[in-house]
């Protein structure tokens, strides 16, 4: 069998790993990739959102499943353009149509749905440039601090949470008026600011049925202590020690049974990962947001930890037989820590030689922003390489992660050395 894995991070890295691991595996492509991916795959330097190259691509080398790491080709239709096209249609792709990946590519079309469906998140309204004034009145009628999401994609950045209420305004008018997030703030979402510890909840489905995949935590603040600016990701744990089974139970009840359901009632086809930001309010799960893909970090810690051959899996959502698999999870935790180029998430250089890597021993490396240029592996993107360790509970994994982190180096690398701190 040939697989294609559309994406160049982390998450793709890991990814084709686990499928690079199955027996039925002829020649696995990943598109872009990056230096880790191309010691096991053929890495194929195009662009995601090139959809006439993937079809040339899918075509010439015969491959039979297409696996969509990034959320971007979703939203911009990729599944329904091999659905659309007759020598394309037999070839399946692991990721939800446009309609379903609007869950993503609008946060009021997400809010909308969980409203319709009953499924538990924060009370919110949303607002155009048109109703400005009204954005305003519904501010002043909430407490502080006040949450405002732009409506579309804006690579993680589009959230705003604010404690003073002028300030709340002003990046409102800037939101709206001065197209501070482009397009993606043409409409914008305000909430209310929900207090508790976030989690996130992964879910594998064919359209029919589901499998809640293991949970997992991410930390996104750059700074320690959860401080400074949001990234996409600087280390991740799974299990998350604080879910037990009764509140694994919750989630599935009242937010995965309820959104899978949704989907079906409003005649919305969905083949793909479902990953559900979570937060947990007095012991009750809420839904912070949904993603139409894997996360990343969190794929490195949520991957490693299912035993199964993970192209059977895949074989058995696109041919909507989900139901006959039965998941292996390891029962072990896995910590993953981020390396990132010095400066991110603010302005950073690429092209900074990585030394020491072959020193990891006991560690899984998966590469999220690199390539490799005269035999050598160089730094290309803010977030570089992620240290994945198992261990019999998260702190073991994490010191096994944190001794081998410390084996590599490139100029101005960082990482935050208190991932788990508020576990």
């Amino acid at each position: 069998m040939n697989i294609l894995v559309l994406g160049s991070g982390g998450r793709e890295h890991t990814l084709a790993w686990k499928i690079a691991q199955s027996d039925k595996i002829n020649n696995l492509f990943v598109a872009p990739g990056n230096a880790g991916t191309a010691e096991f795959a053929k890495n194929v330097n195009l662009g995601v959102n090139d959809f006439e190259a993937i079809k040339k691509l899918v075509l010439g080398e015969n491959v039979n499943i297409v696996v969509v790491g990034p959320e971007d080709p979703l939203v911009n239709g990729i599944h329904d353009f091999f659905l659309g096209d007759a020598d394309l249609k037999q070839v399946p792709v692991i990721g939800p149509q446009k309609l379903g990946a609007t869950l993503e590519g609008s946060k009021a079309f997400a809010k909308a749905f969980m409203k319709r469906h009953n499924i538990p998140t924060a009370a919110y309204q949303s607002f155009t440039a048109d109703d400005l004034e009204k954005g305003l009145k519904f501010l002043e009628s909430l407490k502080p601090p006040y949450v405002l999401k732009a409506d579309g994609l804006a690579a993680g950045k589009g959230v705003l949470i604010l404690e003073g209420l002028n300030q709340a305004k002003k990046e409102l008018k800037s939101m709206l008026i001065d197209s501070k997030f482009g397009t993606a703030s043409s409409t914008v979402v305000i909430e209310e600011f929900l207090e508790g510890i976030e989690l996130s909840c992964f879910v594998l489905t064919d359209g029919e049925d589901y499998k809640v995949l293991p949970t997992a935590k991410d930390y996104k603040r750059i700074g320690e202590g959860d401080t400074g600016l949001n990234t996409g990701g600087m280390g991740a744990i799974s299990p998350v020690p604080f879910v037990d089974e009764t509140f694994l139970k919750k989630i599935e009840e009242t937010i995965v049974r309820p959104t899978v359901e949704g989907l079906k009632k409003d005649n919305i086809p969905y083949q793909g990962f479902i990953f559900i930001g979570l937060i947990k309010v007095d012991g009750e799960p809420k839904v912070i947001e949904y993603n139409v893909r894997m996360g990343d970090p969190e794929t490195e810690v949520v991957i490693p930890r299912i035993k199964n051959d993970l192209v059977e899996v895949l074989q058995a959502v696109a041919e909507k037989r989900l139901c006959e698999v039965a998941l292996e999870i390891d029962a072990r935790s896995a910590v993953t820590v981020m390396a990132v180029s010095g400066g991110y998430p603010g302005a950073y250089e690429k092209g900074k030689e990585i030394t020491g890597l072959e020193a990891v021993k006991d560690s899984i490396i998966f590469h999220a922003g690199t390539k490799e240029e005269n035999g050598n592996i160089v730094t290309n993107g803010g977030r570089v390489i992620a240290i994945t360790s198992y261990g019999d509970d998260f702190r073991e994994a994490l010191d096994t992660s944190y001794q081998n982190i410390q084996k590599i180096n490139f100029e101005g690398m960082y990482y935050r050395k208190d991932i788990g701190f508020d576990l």
